[in-house]
C-alpha cells in the first residue's frame, strides 16, 4: 500500500540526521495522499537507520491505524491535525533542531533580517501561543496541531508561503509539497534561526528587512513571476 509514498517518507525520514537535524530519535517525517485520505508517518522512536519503507505506519485522518505492527510516532495527531487545516500540504516535518528550538523556547516570531530567509519564508515565521494547562492535560498532541492552525488563521498567513512555525516551548514543524520539500525547508528554518540569532548577538536593535526587499527576493522564487533557476 502506498509504495511510492511509503519511499519518499522513508528517505525523507533518513535525511533528517544525515542534514544534521535530529539528535537521537527526536524528529519525524510523515506524507499524505490526498486522494485516499492515508498518511504515512514514522514510527514512535525507531533508530533511522533501523527504518525501511515497509516498517513506516500508515494511518487515516482520524489517527486509526490502517497498515503496520509498529505504533506511529507520538507527534502523529498534530500531523494529523496540520493535514486537515492544510489541503495544500503533502509532506511535514517536526524536529528539534538546536536554532529553531532555541528561538521557539523564548516564544518569539524569527523575524525576517534578511534575504536568505524571505527566499523561501515570507516574512517572520510565527511562534505558537503557549498550549493551556488543560490542553496539554487532555489530547495534547491534537491540540498542538490546532494551535498552529490558529496562528495562521488568526494573523491571515498563507502556509505554502510561510512553511514553517515554532511551537512556543517546543520546537518547529515545516511542511511542503511532499515529505522532501518539508524536509528543505526544516533545514533552511534551521540556518536562517541560526543567522538570526547570530544578527541580534552584533546588533541586538537590528531591525528586519524592509518588506519591499522581502517581496523581491520571496516573489522572484516563487510564483507566476519567479525566474530563479531553470525553466
Amino acid at each position: 500500500m502506498l509504495e511510492e509514498l511509503r519511499r519518499q517518507v522513508w528517505a525523507a525520514n533518513r535525511a533528517l540526521p544525515q542534514r544534521g537535524l535530529v539528535l537521537l530519535t527526536w524528529g519525524n517525517v510523515s506524507g499524505i495522499d490526498r486522494a485516499s485520505g492515508l498518511v504515512v508517518i514514522k514510527p514512535s522512536g525507531v533508530e533511522y537507520e533501523e527504518l525501511t519503507p515497509k516498517n513506516l505506519v500508515v494511518v487515516d485522518l482520524d489517527g486509526h491505524l490502517v497498515e503496520g505492527t509498529l505504533r506511529p510516532s507520538s507527534d502523529t495527531a498534530t500531523h494529523l491535525e496540520l493535514y486537515k487545516a492544510f489541503p495544500s500540504v503533502g509532506g511535514i516535518v517536526h524536529t528539534h533542531s538546536t536554532y529553531a528550538t532555541a528561538w521557539a523556547q523564548t516564544g518569539q516570531d524569527l523575524p525576517c533580517y534578511g534575504t536568505t530567509h524571505a527566499d523561501s519564508f515570507y516574512g517572520p515565521v510565527p511562534c505558537t501561543r503557549l498550549l493551556t494547562a488543560a490542553e496539554v492535560e487532555t489530547d495534547y498532541e491534537a491540540h498542538t496541531g490546532t494551535v498552529v492552525a490558529e496562528a495562521f488563521r488568526t494573523r491571515g498567513l498563507d502556509p505554502m508561503a510561510v512553511p514553517g512555525v515554532l511551537c512556543a516551548c517546543h520546537g518547529p514543524f515545516t511542511w511542503g509539497s511532499d515529505p522532501a520539500q518539508a524536509v528543505e525547508n526544516a533545514q533552511i528554518l534551521e540556518e536562517v534561526a541560526r543567522m538570526a540569532l547570530l544578527t541580534r548577538q552584533i546588533a541586538p536593535d537590528a531591525a528586519p528587512a524592509p518588506d519591499y526587499l522581502v517581496e523581491k527576493h520571496y516573489r522572484r522564487k516563487h510564483g507566476p513571476h519567479a525566474y530563479y533557476g531553470q525553466r
